[in-house]
């Protein structure tokens, strides 16, 4: 059975800063029409940083939407111009003031497929060296260290509520525990 969905018209509703939302007509693959609300996004990275000490370096800050301090790997939207891998290394140095080496990439993610086509590109490194952070303007957070298998607990414990950190998290201590990386 195909399972494509055609669109049919497209009108848009907002765009602002990082979203651009539409409210699209499709066809459905027995012919039949519905609505779609899509939240168009840039897309995202997120980078799970391994020191020397087999320890992860996250950030915690305070997300507007849930209305509390979060604890995330540090990531960021994607620039123009620039690859995600890019992307990834420059949210790392801003945010934590890590430089890293060996990238490997983790995958992507598709973190909410019913309503965005946000894509998160997943990448872990060592950390090289680290020094201090440089959030942007209007990003204040603070820096953590947190051993990998302490931080796979608090994922399976319900403590990292973060999809991107949990997935990217999880990934890491199986390919650390494996000797992958």
């Amino acid at each position: 059975m195909d399972l494509t969905e055609k669109t049919l018209s497209s009108k848009e509703i907002f765009n602002g800063r990082i979203l651009h939302i539409t409210h699209d007509e499709v066809e459905l693959s027995d012919g039949s029409r519905s609505m779609r609300e899509v939240a168009r996004h840039p897309g995202g990275v997120c980078v799970a940083a391994i020191d020397k000490d087999n320890n992860l370096l996250f950030v915690r800050q305070f997300r507007y939407p849930y209305g509390e301090v979060v604890l995330e790997l540090p990531a960021g939207k994607l620039e123009k111009g620039s690859t995600p891998l890019e992307n990834g290394k420059r949210e790392l140095l801003e945010e934590t003031g890590a430089v890293g080496y060996s990238y490997i990439s983790l995958g992507q993610v598709y973190p909410t497929p019913g309503y965005t086509d946000e894509i998160i590109h997943l990448y872990a490194c060592r950390v090289k060296e680290q020094g201090e952070s440089h959030p942007d303007k209007g990003e204040f957070l603070n820096v953590e260290k947190i051993p990998f298998l302490k931080a796979a607990e608090m994922v399976l414990n319900n403590q990292v509520f973060d999809a991107k950190t949990q997935i990217a998290v999880l990934k890491v201590a199986a390919l650390l525990q494996s000797g992958q990386i």
